[in-house]
């Protein structure tokens, strides 16, 4: 436990205040059980600590932060340090990478029943299953999905500026003024190209020159070890995955022919869909649908991409193609808030209302004419004009 401890604190002495992600305000933290899923390398950690610094930096005492792939875990168990902490008039414990820990559905079920006074906080894979047939926390967990930065996000990383979050709504119908108000305080296309290929992770904070290296290895972590240990799939179909996320990869965006696509993969069909459902669970490709989905349901996608755009640039460089970039860029900020469907008039259905199309700075609203509520999210330009949308400020949603 005294180890534990002391890597804790040594921790807290290297946590900086300095910026923090928006999840930080959307969490409720006075729930007694919060969960916190993403895929590696967007913040999950650093998110934690510095809530801890934040909120007891002057009595660090209260709370406890544990990693649960520490060795420490091979010869002692959560519960006994969980009970220790308690002893000693510990109120809040958070618990990271869970899904490192055998069994920690059922022992964090237990420390919720038996532990009355504890708040307990946990990080996991963007996997990681909350509904458990034998421990159900999905009665009892407030579970948030966190993604990588925003544009917003990374403007206030390299600029040290404050900027707004806006809601959809305000984008749409002040797009004019809110766009000129903020070009005046930065030059968005000095920024917006740099944050679609190597700025969504935050560790491109260390150094941009092994930035790819560092996500190719976040991802095939999440293949090769979190897929088979949370999905429960054979190694051994690991290469056809990543022979089905680089064909995605290449595509404009993919609209994919399940047979032709199964039979080149070597996979079946249900397979397939179920390939493109654990890549979707992994936020490592969206799906993207004409209706919204049943629970459960394996359905053929009617378009499929990947899930942010530097993901594209580490896997085709110079040859990625920009208007895949573009509905990649729009697909991503949009779905961390509304509900984004296939539409057969334009490219995006959002919130039940809105019809977007994508595309560059000349874009005519030909293709959408007469539909209701219906925008052009225009690459190139600064300002926006009425129903013409600037691509960058769809990034300040969060």
């Amino acid at each position: 436990m005294e180890e534990l401890i002391e890597l804790y604190r040594k921790k807290m002495a290297a946590t900086g205040l300095g910026f923090m992600r928006s999840l930080e305000d959307e969490v409720n933290w006075d729930a007694r059980l919060v969960g916190i899923r993403g895929p590696r390398g967007v913040g999950k950690t650093t998110l934690f600590l510095q809530h801890i610094k934040k909120t007891f930096g002057k009595d660090l005492s209260k709370a406890l932060y544990v990693s649960l792939d520490n060795l420490y875990f091979s010869d002692h168990s959560l519960l006994a340090v969980a009970q220790e902490f308690a002893l000693r008039g510990g109120t809040h414990l958070f618990l990271d990478e869970v899904h490192k820990y055998p069994e920690w559905s059922q022992t964090i079920k237990n420390l919720y029943d038996d532990y009355p006074e504890l708040h307990i906080a946990f990080t996991g894979s963007s996997l990681l299953e909350i509904l458990d047939a034998r421990a159900d926390l999905s009665r009892r967990a407030l579970v948030y999905d966190m993604q990588g930065l925003s544009f917003r996000e990374y403007l206030s990383l390299v600029t040290g500026q404050d900027f707004p979050v806006l809601s959809l709504e305000q984008i749409i119908k002040e797009n004019d003024r809110i766009s000129a108000e903020l070009a005046a305080r930065i030059k968005p296309f000095m920024h917006f190209g740099t944050y679609l290929a190597t700025g969504y992770y935050p560790f491109f904070t260390e150094g941009v020159d092994d930035y790819y290296t560092r996500l190719n290895e976040s991802i095939n972590m999440v293949l090769e070890m979190e897929l088979p240990a949370l999905r429960k799939i054979d190694v051994a179909y690991i290469p056809k995955i990543k022979k089905l996320l680089a064909v995605i990869g290449r595509s404009a965006p993919f609209i994919p022919n399940v047979s032709e696509l199964a039979a080149l993969v070597g996979v079946a069909r249900q397979t397939l869909l179920g390939y493109f459902q654990y890549l979707d669970d992994s936020m490592l490709v969206k799906q993207l649908f004409r209706q919204a989905r049943g629970l459960g349901s394996l359905e053929k996608p009617d378009k499929l991409y990947l899930e942010n755009t530097n993901i594209m640039y580490m896997l085709n460089g110079s040859r990625t193609d920009i208007g895949n970039v573009r509905e990649t860029f729009v697909y991503n900020q949009l779905k961390k808030s509304s509900e984004v469907l296939y539409s057969k008039e334009s490219d995006f259905f959002v919130a039940g209302k809105y019809t977007f199309e994508v595309g560059g700075r000349n874009k005519k609203t030909g293709q959408i004419r007469g539909v209701e509520d219906s925008y052009i999210i225009a690459d190139g330009i600064e300002f926006g004009t009425g129903r013409k949308i600037p691509i960058w400020l769809l990034g300040f949603m969060y």
